[in-house]
C-alpha cells in the first residue's frame, strides 16, 4: 500500500498542472451541482411551509377559450366562500400589493418608512395560519388594523413591544394604521411576503359586480373535496341573475367556468391574467436539473479518463505488488479508497467556493439563501454523491490497473491501447455532446434576453426617466412639470396610471359597446402622452388639453381592439368618445401577446372625483442630453416638493430588466454553468494530451528525426480531436435545437432561430479544444529528438 501511495504522489508532482485542474474541475462541478439543486428546491419546494398547503386553493375564472384570470368581485367570492361546509375559511386579498409611506413617533422623534403593504380580509390569517407572535387569528377584524412581520416590527419598533403602535399616513386625510398582530416571518419561498397585512375596509365594493380586483383563497376540510365544492356551487348559485338567462358554466367560448389550484400548484401556474403570485417554469427546472446532472456526469468522466490515463505509469508498482503477494482485491480496494478520497477533498475544496460564491454576483442569481445552515439536506447530499462519484470513477480503473498479468507488463505501454484509446474518445465525447448542447441552448437564452430587451415597442424609450409619484407631487403637478422644464435638457414631461412594459397584464376594463360587452385594458394617461413617447396616431387625432376639462373622457384605441371589436371613430362607449386608434405597441411583456387596449384621458373627473391621479411621470430629455446630470436635477425637484418622500427614479432600460428579471437570471445560470461544463470538459481534454504527449515522445522524436516539422506533429494530435468534435456536434446541435426551439414557446414574441449559432457553439468550443492541444503539444514537438529517444 505505501509502495502504490508513493507511486501516485510521485505521478502526482510530476504532472501538477493536469492533477491540480483535475481536482479544480471536480470541486467545481461539485458548487455547481448544489447551486442548481438549492435554485430547484427553492422552487419545487414553494408554499410548502405553509401548514395544510394542499388544501388551501385559489379561486380563478375560466372565461371558454380566452383563457383565465386570477381576479374575482367581492360579492362573488363571498357567495362561493360561504356555498359549502367543505371551505373552513376564506379570505380576500387585493389584487396586487401597494405600498405605504407612513411614520412613527417614539420619544419625541419622527421616523419616516415606505413598506409594501397587502390589502385582506381578516379570514386572511385563518386560511394561511399565520404564526401569530402577538395577536391572534382575529388581529384584523376592526378597521385600520394591521399586523406586521417580526423583521419589520424590530426594524421600526426596536426591542419594544409592537402591539398598539401607530403608523400614522403622511395623508392628513387618512386614518393611522394600529398594530394589532406580529407574525413569525415565512421562508423566502412563499408567495405570502414578509410585509404589512392592513384590513380591508369591510364596505369596499361589498355588493359591486363589476369591480373584479380581488384574489379569492379558502381552505378546505380535505383536498379530495375540491371537484364537490366547485360542482355544488355551479349547481346552486343563481349565475342567470347576474350574466344573463343564456348562461351555462363552461358551455361555449364566452362562458364562465371555476378553477380551484392548492397553494404549491398555483407557483407553475402560468398564462393567468391578473395573477401577481410569484412563478417558475416546471420546464426551465427540469433543464436545471439536467443540467446538473451533466456536470456531475462529466465531471465523474473527467475523473475517470484521469485515473485510466495513470495507468501505464502505475502498472510497475500495481504489479511488483502482486509478485509480493498482494491480491487483486486488496489492490483494488485500495485504488478505490484512494479515488474515493480525492473526491471528498475536491468537495471540502468545493465548499470553500461556495462559501465564497455568497459574497459575489453569483448570489444574486440564485433565489435561494445559500448559507451551510440553510441547506443541510444539500450539502450532505452533495458529500454522499461526492463519495459515489468517486466510487464510480475510481471503479473501472482499479479493475483496469489489475488486470494484466504480470508477465505482460514488460511489453510496453498499455495506456495507448486501442481499447483504451476508443474508450476515452467515447468517454470525452460524452462531455463534448453536454458541451455543445449547453452553450448553443445559452446563446439563444442570451439573444432571447437581448431581444425583449431591445427590439421595437412601437414607442421611444431612449433619453428617458421614469419617476414613481405620490399625492404631494400630483397636488401640485403643473408645478412640478414646469420645475423639470427648467433643466435645459428636458425636451417634455408626461404622465400616466401605469408603467409601460413593466407587466404582463394592466387595469382590465368591462364596457357596452354597440349592445355587446367587451373586455380591454385600459392604461389612463395626460394629454401629452402619446407626443412624448412618440406614439403615432394611425386615424383620428391625438388627446388635446382641452380633453382634460370635458364632462367625460375619450379613448384611444389600438388595432388589435379596432378589429376584434369593429370599432369606428367619435362612437361612444358609456359617454366617452373614441377619438383615435394607434398600432399595435408592445404596452405589455414580450411574454404575452398585444391585446385590446386604450389609452384613456379623463375628463375633469376620476372615478367620479374632480381631479386626477397619476402614477408615473416621464421625464423625456434632448438627444445627446447629460442623463446624469438630469438625474440629479429630477432628484432635486423631487426633494423641493416632498423631502422625506423616498421616491424611486430610474432610467427606462432598468425597468425592463426589473420586467424580465426572472428570465435574465435563469439565463445568467445557464450561461453560467455552461460555461462551467466547457472548463471541464476542456480540463478532460487537457488531462488526456498530458498523458497522451508524454506515451509518444518517442514516436515525436523519430518523426522529428525523419523530417516532421512541428506544425505537422500539432497538426497530427489536433486532427483527431477535431473528428470527435465534429461527430459530437451532429449530436448534440439537434438535440439543443429542440430543446431551444420548445423554449421559446413560453413566449409570444420571440427571436428568430438563427442558424449561425450553430456554428458559432462549434468556432466556440473548437478554439479552445485547439488552444488546449496544442499549447500541451508544443513544448513535446520542440524538444530535442535525441532526448526523448535515449530515454526510451
Amino acid at each position: 500500500m505505501k509502495t502504490i501511495l508513493r507511486n501516485f504522489f510521485s505521478v502526482l508532482r510530476r504532472f501538477k498542472t493536469a492533477s491540480i485542474l483535475n481536482v479544480l474541475g471536480l470541486s467545481i462541478a461539485f458548487v455547481a451541482f448544489m447551486l442548481i439543486m438549492m435554485q430547484v428546491n427553492y422552487d419545487y419546494t414553494f408554499d410548502r411551509s405553509l401548514r395544510d398547503a394542499d388544501a388551501i386553493f385559489r379561486l380563478d375564472v375560466v372565461q371558454g377559450t380566452e383563457g383565465s384570470q386570477a381576479i374575482i368581485n367581492r360579492p362573488f367570492a363571498r357567495a362561493f366562500v360561504e356555498s359549502s361546509p367543505h371551505i373552513k375559511e376564506g379570505c380576500l386579498l387585493s389584487g396586487w400589493v401597494g405600498n405605504r409611506f407612513f411614520y412613527v413617533e417614539q420619544g419625541g422623534q419622527r421616523t419616516s418608512y415606505k413598506e409594501d403593504a397587502w390589502g385582506a380580509t381578516p379570514g386572511v390569517l385563518s386560511v394561511f395560519h399565520f404564526d401569530m407572535l402577538e395577536g391572534n387569528e382575529r388581529s384584523l377584524d376592526e378597521p385600520n388594523s394591521v399586523v406586521l412581520p417580526e423583521s419589520m416590527a424590530k426594524k421600526i419598533f426596536g426591542d419594544e413591544p409592537a402591539i398598539g403602535k401607530q403608523l400614522i399616513s403622511a395623508n392628513a386625510a387618512e386614518d393611522a394604521k394600529i398594530v394589532k398582530g406580529i407574525y413569525k416571518d415565512f421562508p423566502r419561498n412563499s408567495a405570502l411576503k414578509n410585509i404589512i397585512y392592513m384590513a380591508m375596509d369591510p364596505k369596499e365594493n361589498y355588493n359591486n359586480w363589476g369591480n373584479w380586483n380581488y384574489l379569492v383563497f379558502v381552505r378546505l376540510d380535505d383536498p379530495a373535496n375540491k371537484e364537490n365544492v366547485l360542482d355544488n356551487f355551479k349547481k346552486n348559485f343563481n349565475a342567470k341573475e347576474i350574466f344573463g338567462d343564456d348562461f351555462k358554466w363552461g358551455e361555449g367560448d364566452d362562458n364562465l367556468d371555476l378553477r380551484l389550484t392548492s397553494m404549491p400548484d398555483l407557483h407553475f401556474l402560468n398564462n393567468v391574467d391578473f395573477d401577481s403570485m410569484p412563478k417558475a417554469s416546471r420546464q426551465t427546472l427540469l433543464v436545471l436539473f439536467s443540467i446538473a446532472f451533466v456536470i456531475i456526469l462529466i465531471a465523474g468522466i473527467n475523473f475517470t479518463n484521469f485515473s485510466t490515463a495513470l495507468t501505464p505509469m502505475r502498472i510497475k508498482s500495481i504489479n511488483t505488488q502482486k509478485v509480493l503477494g498482494s491480491s487483486d482485491s486488496m489492490l483494488r480496494g485500495s485504488l478505490l479508497v484512494e479515488a474515493v478520497c480525492v473526491s471528498l477533498f475536491a468537495y471540502l475544496l468545493s465548499l470553500l467556493f461556495l462559501y465564497l460564491a455568497q459574497k459575489t454576483p453569483i448570489a444574486s442569481l440564485v433565489d435561494a439563501d445559500m448559507s451551510f445552515g440553510a441547506q443541510p439536506a444539500i450539502i450532505a447530499g452533495t458529500a454522499v454523491i461526492a463519495a459515489i462519484v468517486g466510487v464510480l470513477a475510481g471503479l473501472y480503473p482499479s479493475y483496469y490497473i489489475t488486470s494484466f498479468p504480470p508477465a505482460l507488463v514488460l511489453k510496453g505501454s498499455f495506456g495507448l491501447s486501442l481499447s483504451g484509446r476508443r474508450m476515452r474518445s467515447m468517454l470525452v465525447g460524452i462531455q463534448f455532446v453536454a458541451s455543445f448542447v449547453l452553450i448553443i441552448g445559452s446563446l439563444f437564452m442570451y439573444l432571447q434576453n437581448h431581444y425583449m430587451q431591445n427590439a421595437p415597442l412601437g414607442y421611444d424609450k431612449e433619453e428617458m426617466i421614469i419617476v414613481h409619484l405620490n399625492n404631494n407631487i400630483n397636488k401640485d403637478r403643473d408645478a412640478f412639470t414646469n420645475q423639470l422644464k427648467s433643466f435645459s435638457g428636458v425636451e417634455d414631461v408626461t404622465y400616466s396610471q401605469f408603467l409601460l412594459s413593466s407587466g404582463d397584464q394592466y387595469m382590465g376594463w368591462g364596457r357596452n359597446y354597440n349592445s355587446e360587452n367587451i373586455s380591454f385594458q385600459c392604461l389612463p394617461v395626460s394629454s401629452s402622452f402619446l407626443k412624448v413617447m412618440g406614439i403615432e396616431v394611425k386615424e383620428g387625432r391625438d388627446f388635446r388639453p382641452e380633453d382634460e376639462l370635458k364632462e367625460t373622457g375619450c379613448y384611444i384605441f389600438n388595432e388589435k381592439a379596432k378589429a376584434q371589436f369593429e370599432m369606428k371613430l367619435n362612437e361612444k362607449i358609456d359617454g366617452d368618445e373614441i377619438i383615435g386608434f394607434i398600432p399595435d405597441i408592445k404596452f405589455a411583456s414580450f411574454r404575452q401577446e398585444v391585446t385590446p387596449m386604450a389609452f384613456y384621458l379623463w375628463g375633469k373627473y376620476q372615478w367620479g372625483k374632480e381631479g386626477n391621479y397619476y402614477n408615473i411621470a416621464y421625464v423625456k430629455f434632448k438627444a445627446g442630453s447629460n442623463l446624469r446630470a438630469g438625474m440629479e436635477h429630477v432628484r432635486e425637484s423631487l426633494e423641493m416638493f416632498d423631502s422625506e418622500y423616498p421616491f424611486v427614479v430610474r432610467f427606462y432600460d432598468e425597468v425592463l430588466q426589473h420586467t424580465y428579471e426572472k428570465e435574465l437570471k435563469i439565463g445568467s445560470l445557464i450561461t453560467l454553468f455552461s460555461l462551467v461544463a466547457i472548463f471541464i470538459s476542456i480540463v478532460g481534454v487537457f488531462g488526456l494530451v498530458v498523458f497522451e504527449s508524454e506515451y509518444r515522445r518517442k514516436e515525436i522524436a523519430v518523426r522529428k528525426v525523419l523530417g516532421s516539422t512541428t506544425g505537422e506533429i500539432l497538426y497530427m494530435f489536433n486532427v483527431n480531436y477535431f473528428w470527435i468534435l465534429l461527430v459530437c456536434f451532429l449530436l448534440g446541435a439537434p438535440v439543443a435545437w429542440y430543446g431551444v426551439h420548445r423554449w421559446l414557446e413560453n413566449f409570444a414574441y420571440r427571436t428568430p432561430m438563427y442558424w449561425w449559432v450553430l456554428p458559432l457553439a462549434f468556432l466556440v468550443v473548437g478554439v479552445i479544444t485547439v488552444l488546449t492541444v496544442t499549447y500541451q503539444n508544443w513544448h513535446v514537438a520542440n524538444e530535442n529528438p535525441v532526448k526523448n529517444i535515449k530515454s526510451e
